[in-house]
C-alpha cells in the first residue's frame, strides 16, 4: 500500500512558513527502512518567529481574541478539531503507521483518543466559566474573597515520538482550553501527524498564532524553545536525560514546568490469580506500542510458587503475537521507531546476556522479516537488581523477570527503582491490592490490569519520572495561574492607625496649648 506523505512547512501565525535556513529532515519508514518524505527543520530563527506569533496572539486586542475569551468560545475550536480528526481518522492512522512503525490497530485507536481528548477539554473549558469568581469563605465579614483562574501565557510543548499526535493532544487541548497560546515541537522522528494537525487548525479557523507547530531537531529547535525568555511555561514529555536539560533551562528564569519522563514500572503477579489473564496483561503492559511506552510494566515480579508455570504461559502468549508489517491485519508488534533505537534495544539485550541473565525467549530479529527495525518480544530471566536491564529504561519489547516469596519482598523489589511512573498488581485479594496501592511509589497503580488510561484521570510520575500531572482537571490546572482577589466591603475605616487631625482640629489644639 503506497501512502503519500504530505509535504508541509512550519506552521506559524496561522500560515505555512518555510524554515529560515530552508533545511529539511528525511522521514524514514521504520518497517521498510525507506525514505518516504521529509519535514521542515526549524532552527532558533524560526523559534523566535513562532514565539513572537504566540505572544501576539495571547495579548492581541487586550486578550479579547483568545486569552480572555469565554471558555465556551475556545471550546468551539477544540470540538471542531476533534470532529475533523475523526473525519480524517483513517488517513491520519495510516500516516502514523508509516511514520512510527506502530500497528494500524493502535494508531487508529490513538486517533480516537486524540478526538476524545479535545472533546473532553472542550467540556472543561466551558465549565471553567462557571468557576470564575467563585466566593471563598473567610472568617472576617468585612472582606470578601474570590479566585480567578487565568491562562499562564505562552507555552512551549515538547512531545515524544511513541504517540505523536496523542501526546500532542494531551498538552495542546488543556493549554488552549485554559486560554494559553502555544508552540508545539514534536519529535523529529515522528512529526507527520502533528503537521496535519496544523492543517486541521487552518481548516477550523483557529485564530492566528494560537497554536504554532515547529518541527526539527531537539538541539536546533527544542533547546532554543525551552530557553526562550518569552515562553511562560514548558511542558515536556520524553527521556529523563532531556527532561533534566529542560528543567535546567526553565530554572534560569524560575519558569514553571511539567515533566513526564522515563519509567521502569513493575507488574507484581501473586499466586492467586488466573494465569492466562495475568499473562495477557503482562505482555500487553510491556509489548504494546512495540514496547515503546514510558509506563511499560517491563519488570515482572512473580510469586516463586507459580513462576515456572507462568513463564511457560508468557512464552505461549508471546509466540502468538503477530509480528509483521504494521499495516497488515492482525499485526500486534510492529517496528522500532529508528535504527538508533533498534540498536539501543539490541545492546540492552546483549548486555543483559553478558551480565549473566538468560534470554528465555526472543531477543533477536524475527527470521521472517529481513528488513525493518523489528525485534521479537523478549523475556529475560536470572536477573539481579544490579543489572542494567533491571535498572534502566529500554523502550523496546523487553521484559525482565524476578521472583518473590513474600508481599514485603515484592514491594521492596517494585520500589527498587529511580523511577515512579506506573505499577501494576495482579491478585484476587482486594485487601492486598489496597495495601500495595498505598505502598507502591508510583503516580499510577493498576489493579488486575496494565496501561489503561482515560482522559478524566490524572497521569504523571514520582521520583525521576517527572513533575506535575496531565489529563483530567489536573491537566487543565497546570496551564492556569491562580489570582486571589480580596475586597474590603465595610464602610468603616480600617482603624489600624490614628487618623491625622483636620486643619480645624490642629488649629484648636494649638490655641489650647
Amino acid at each position: 500500500m503506497a501512502i503519500q506523505i504530505p509535504s508541509r512547512q512550519l506552521f506559524i501565525d496561522g500560515e505555512w512558513r518555510e524554515p529560515v535556513l530552508k533545511k529539511r529532515i528525511p522521514i524514514i519508514n521504520p518497517a521498510k527502512e525507506e525514505i518516504v518524505g521529509d519535514i521542515p527543520a526549524a532552527t532558533a530563527e524560526d523559534v523566535e518567529i513562532a514565539v513572537d506569533a504566540a505572544r501576539r496572539a495571547f495579548s492581541r486586542n487586550g486578550g479579547k481574541d483568545w486569552a480572555s475569551t469565554s471558555g465556551a468560545f475556545r471550546a468551539k475550536f477544540l470540538r471542531a478539531i476533534a470532529s475533523t480528526v475523526l473525519e480524517r481518522k483513517s488517513e491520519l492512522a495510516l500516516l502514523e503507521v508509516v511514520d512510527t512503525g506502530k500497528p494500524l490497530v493502535e494508531t487508529a485507536s490513538d486517533m480516537d483518543g486524540v478526538a476524545s481528548c479535545f472533546n473532553y477539554y472542550a467540556e472543561l473549558a466551558e465549565a471553567l466559566d462557571a468557576k470564575q469568581k467563585a466566593p471563598i469563605s473567610i472568617p472576617v465579614q468585612s472582606f470578601k474573597s474570590y479566585v480567578l483562574k487565568e491562562p499562564i501565557g505562552v507555552i512551549a510543548l515538547i512531545t515524544p515520538w511513541n504517540y505523536p499526535l496523542l501526546m500532542a493532544a494531551w498538552k495542546i487541548a488543556p493549554a488552549l482550553a485554559a486560554g494559553c497560546t502555544a508552540i508545539l515541537k514534536p519529535s523529529e522522528l515522528a512529526s507527520v501527524t502533528c503537521l496535519e494537525l496544523a492543517e486541521i487548525c487552518r481548516q477550523v479557523d483557529i485564530p492566528p498564532g494560537v497554536l504554532n507547530i515547529v518541527t526539527g531537531l531537539g538541539s536546533e529547535a527544542g533547546a532554543p524553545l525551552a530557553s526562550h525568555p518569552h515562553v511562560d511555561k514548558i511542558a515536556f514529555t520524553g527521556s529523563t536525560a532531556t527532561g533534566i536539560k529542560v528543567m535546567t533551562a526553565a530554572a534560569q528564569m524560575v519558569k514553571p514546568i511539567s515533566l513526564e519522563l522515563g519509567g521502569k514500572s513493575p507488574i507484581i503477579v501473586f499466586d492467586d490469580g488466573d494465569l492466562n489473564n495475568a499473562a495477557e496483561w503482562t505482555i500487553y503492559g510491556c509489548f504494546k506500542t512495540n514496547g515503546q511506552i514510558c509506563s511499560a510494566t517491563s519488570r515482572l515480579i512473580v510469586h516463586e510458587s507459580i513462576a515456572a508455570d507462568f513463564l511457560v504461559k508468557l512464552i505461549d502468549w508471546s509466540k502468538n503475537i503477530k509480528i509483521s508489517d504494521p499495516l497488515e491485519d492482525g499485526c500486534r508488534l510492529g517496528a522500532i521507531i529508528s535504527k538508533g533505537q533498534y540498536e539501543k534495544v539490541m545492546n540492552f539485550i546483549s548486555t543483559a546476556k553478558n551480565e549473566g541473565a538468560t534470554i528465555l525467549y526472543g531477543g533477536a530479529r524475527p527470521r521472517h522479516l529481513r528488513k525493518g527495525f523489528f525485534i521479537e518480544p523478549t523475556i529475560i530471566t536470572d536477573v539481579s537488581t544490579s543489572m542494567q536491564i533491571w535498572r534502566e529504561e529500554v523502550f523496546g519489547p523487553v521484559l525482565c523477570v524476578k521472583t518473590f516469596s513474600t508481599e514485603h519482598e515484592a514491594i521492596e523489589l517494585a520500589n527498587d527503582t529511580d523511577y515512579g511512573l506506573g505499577a501494576a498488581v495482579i491478585s484476587k485479594d482486594l485487601e492486598r491490592c489496597e495495601r500495595l496501592t498505598k505502598a507502591l511509589q508510583a503516580g499510577t497503580v493498576w489493579i488486575n490490569c496494565s496501561q489503561p488510561c482515560f482522559d478524566q484521570t490524572a497521569w504523571g510520575g514520582n521520583k525521576r519520572s517527572g513533575i506535575g500531572r496531565e489529563l483530567g482537571e489536573w491537566g487543565l490546572d497546570s496551564y492556569l495561574s491562580i489570582k486571589q482577589v480580596t475586597h474590603y466591603i465595610s464602610n468603616e475605616p480600617w482603624g489600624w492607625y490614628s487618623p491625622p487631625q483636620s486643619s480645624e482640629e490642629l488649629e484648636r489644639s494649638q490655641k489650647q496649648n
